[in-house]
């Protein structure tokens, strides 16, 4: 019936009418107005059309409205996405954003003027909020109650009457959880109410409470789903699947199979296991059976679903199933029969793909390597058959590796930091993890894997879900270029893929690279999942897909169904899964990094409460008139350093060469110089950082006649470039997210 109704609102002889005459128009009894009324106002909501003054209805595209997803940046502008695919994204300016909220779903009415290239509007109705409840810290300004979100995005103040039946009794300065109930103006600041108090903030674990409440991301399992789970574990003798299970499987158990993972896991999703046959290679890829155990629309499915994915915050895991499945039946445990889904390649002496075939097995993993392990043993000389079926993995798997990039793939890998933390949750430590030869031998196989089937999806042509990242649009890729030249680094034409590669691999020489191939992440579409198989602009393949990790995310699982189980899925049901997947992904993605920065920002405070800052290794990626921007990559922030904290001299700005330099020591600092940092200001509510230099006595900075190989002269910036935020210092930013390397 919906579709009636914009098909008679759209026709080209409709006139704008009122319920009663649509009851007409469209052969509806009087007694049916209630059922029209409904109707109308599911399309209203969707965004569809809209009411006028005369209570009468039009489509919204008649007038220039276009509903869509509002995502809000730091600063306060806006940018909806519409919901129609192939529109771009609509710029809000800051006065524009009306009550809208980060994700909510808005009608947008277009700014349409002669000669305009992006298309700017502003919101004219939220029709849908993301969210309601938020965690901030409570405060007082005169006789008035009021939450400051820890979303900066969020409203500045959140009006608050004194709470009432919510357990503990808030006092100021607590993190409390706050639901809005009232904000009809921009021009008014939304009102709520206190509905949980976490504590204060220093209190022990209330900074990841305050990230779970945020991210509404679950402490426990439904009973229901714990039940389902240990029913299936305990029926399994000494936790391992029965003979019966393991017959009419491959039987790989004889195999050298191993598993490679972080010190820290225990959801081993994956194993492999390579020989030599002739002048060819065997390959196997063993991924855990998680769909043996999950059945579809079981409470473990229903609740995984759910999930969509497990969340690893800095001091817990948030797992999509439940222990008793991910840390032991499903997790490949060396020297325990395991069930898998297996895909085995034969490949040539070269790298090269011959065939790959898909079916169920059975294995008993040989060895459990750490990373560290895997690494370590590389660089010797075998000591016994497994270590030496690890060195000819390693080699096989740069040869792969080098194909990969030798047909377009792009290097986009940082180097991570892990924060170790002691039995209080204080930082004790933060170690910087390379993606060395042993991340690279796993993630090369897997990267095969979830191409091999994908292009088996494909050719079945089973409703499923795919991984997609889509190309650059391409005036961000061309915004990106005018920044990357205004360093003084050549650059082609980015619409093409060889000199995209070529800049990647320049940037890889360059003190500015890191800060500018941060730049060009950004300038990339994010990677989600979809029902058509689009590819994946990143790795330059056609087709792909997850399938590597089913304990972990749910669009694993769901490919394993499609391919080996046979699991009839609608298209339209597949598309809602592909949709909430890339959103819980996004969510987790978000929430893993905000209890990383919670735990910095304490680290970092405690400094300079303790009067004893450390030292740290900066890089220079913007100079300003009133300070300097850098990045710390041994924190993996990004800060401002103001004029004021520059204490060894004044400090001039010259415009022309973007260089400050000391009107009496005659000091220059300029982008791409490397200087040590210290700790300066930390607002753990804004999330702002700012650093200062460490007085290096007797040791300039830099001298202005000293060796300069890259002055620069004028230059053109791009407002979105990450490495030069339109911020003071004294409003510090933290650096882009980047997503782990197994998100691909």
């Amino acid at each position: 019936m919906e579709m009636k109704i914009l098909k008679l609102l759209g026709s080209e002889d409709y006139i704008p009418s009122n319920v009663p005459e649509l009851l007409s128009q469209l052969g509806m009894k009087p007694n049916q107005q209630q059922v029209l009324q409904s109707l109308l106002k599911s399309l209203e909501k969707q965004g569809k059309i809209v009411r006028t003054k005369g209570n009468r209805y039009i489509v919204a595209k008649e007038a220039d409205l276009v509903p869509g997803v509002i995502q809000i940046t730091r600063g306060g502008r806006g940018f909806v996405q519409p919901d129609e695919a192939g529109i771009t994204e609509i710029g809000i300016s800051e006065s524009n954003t009306g009550t809208a909220m980060h994700g909510d779903r808005v009608l947008v009415r277009l700014d349409v003027r002669p000669g305009q290239q992006d298309k700017i509007g502003s919101v004219v109705r939220v029709l849908e909020r993301k969210r309601t409840q938020f965690v901030g810290t409570l405060q007082r300004s005169k006789q008035f109650l009021h939450v400051t979100p820890d979303d900066p995005r969020l409203p500045g103040a959140i009006y608050v009457t004194e709470p009432r039946d919510v357990g503990r009794k808030p006092n100021m300065g607590d993190k409390v959880v706050v639901e809005i109930t009232q904000w009809e103006s921009k021009q008014t600041a939304p009102e709520g109410e206190i509905i949980e108090v976490l504590g204060p903030p220093d209190e022990e674990g209330v900074d990841m409470l305050s990230v779970l409440r945020h991210y509404d991301l679950p402490l426990h399992f439904p009973k229901n789903v714990l039940t389902e789970a240990n029913t299936i574990a305990k029926s399994r003798p000494d936790n391992q699947p029965s003979a019966q299970e393991c017959a009419g499987r491959v039987d790989c158990r004889p195999h050298n199979v191993i598993t490679i993972d972080p010190d820290d896991a225990k959801d081993f999703d994956d194993a492999i296991c390579i020989q030599k046959q002739g002048d060819q290679w065997h390959l196997w890829v063993h991924i855990a059976d998680v769909s043996h155990y999950v059945l579809p629309n079981s409470a473990l499915d229903i609740e995984a679903k759910k999930r969509g994915n497990s969340t690893y915050l800095v001091d817990r895991v948030i797992p999509m199933l439940p222990e008793a499945l991910s840390n032991e039946l499903c997790s490949l445990k060396p020297n325990v029969d395991r069930l898998t889904k297996c895909v085995e390649f034969v490949l040539s002496k070269e790298g090269h793909v011959v065939s790959s075939k898909f079916y169920a097995a059975v294995i008993r993993s040989k060895r459990r390597f750490t990373y560290k392990e895997a690494f370590a043993a590389i660089q010797v000389p075998p000591n016994n058959e497994t270590e030496q079926m690890l060195h000819d993995a390693h080699a096989m798997a740069q040869k792969v590796r080098h194909l990969r990039f030798k047909n377009g793939s792009l290097d986009l890998d940082f180097p991570e930091n892990k924060i170790r933390l002691d039995e209080h949750g204080k930082v004790l430590r933060i170690e910087r993890i390379e993606n060395d030869v042993s991340h690279q031998l796993i993630e090369e196989y897997m990267l095969l894997a979830n191409e091999a089937v994908a292009g088996r999806l494909m050719g079945l042509n089973r409703p499923s879900v795919y991984r997609v990242h889509e190309s650059p649009k391409e005036k961000r890729l061309n915004d990106y270029r005018e920044d990357v030249l205004s360093h003084r680094v050549p650059c082609g034409n980015l619409t093409h893929r060889p000199e995209v590669q070529k800049l990647l691999s320049r940037l890889g020489t360059l003190p500015i690279g890191p800060a500018l191939k941060i730049g060009f992440l950004r300038s990339m579409m994010r990677a989600r999942y979809a029902v058509e198989p689009l590819g994946h602009y990143g790795l330059a393949k056609t087709k792909y897909t997850h399938f590597t990790s089913p304990i972990r995310r749910y669009a694993d699982l769901v490919v394993h169904r499609s391919l080996f189980d046979k699991v009839e899925l609608q298209v339209g049901i597949a598309k809602q899964i592909a949709d909430h997947i890339s959103t819980t992904e996004k969510n987790s993605s978000d929430a893993e990094r905000d209890s990383k920065e919670v735990k910095l920002y304490a680290y970092l405070k405690a400094q300079l409460v303790s009067k004893k800052p450390q030292p740290y290794v900066a890089l220079v990626t913007d100079v300003r008139n009133f300070g300097f921007f850098v990045d710390v990559p041994d924190l993996g922030l990004s800060g401002g350093v103001p004029l004021s904290a520059i204490q060894d001299d004044f400090y001039v700005f010259d415009p022309v060469t973007r260089q400050i330099t000391g009107r009496h020591t005659r000091r220059v600092i300029s982008i791409g110089d490397n200087l040590v940092v210290q700790i300066y200001k930390v607002d753990s509510i804004k999330k702002q950082v700012d650093f200062m230099p460490v007085p290096q006595r007797g040791k300039p900075m830099r001298s202005e006649d000293s060796e300069r190989p890259n002055r620069r002269g004028p230059q053109s910036r791009d407002p979105k470039r990450p490495a030069a935020p339109p911020r003071k210092p004294g409003h510090g930013h933290k650096r882009a997210s980047q997503q782990p390397k197994k998100r691909r």
